[in-house]
């Protein structure tokens, strides 16, 4: 029972590679390029998904207010009760 956890099966072939955290940079890049590429992909996306979701947005509040009209009661009808 000489084998421990993440040394359970002998793998061929299977070649990784590591790089020490101390050689890795935690945030290369991120004012320079990181910002401007989250603007372009917001921007890219944006007008693909805000049409529909506005769209379905207004069909679901004309929805609950239709709704919310055909649940009132139509006072006309109680005009002439005791």
């Amino acid at each position: 029972m000489g084998r421990h956890f993440g040394n359970l099966a002998k793998v061929r072939h299977v070649i990784t590679y590591t790089l020490s955290p101390f050689e890795q940079r935690a945030f290369p890049n991120y004012f320079s390029k990181g910002i401007p590429n989250v603007w372009r992909r917001f921007t890219a996306s944006f007008f693909k998904v805000a049409p529909p979701m506005t769209l379905m947005y207004l069909t679901y509040t004309w929805g609950n207010s239709v709704h919310q009209q055909g649940k009132r009661k139509n006072p006309a009808d109680y005009e002439n009760d005791e």
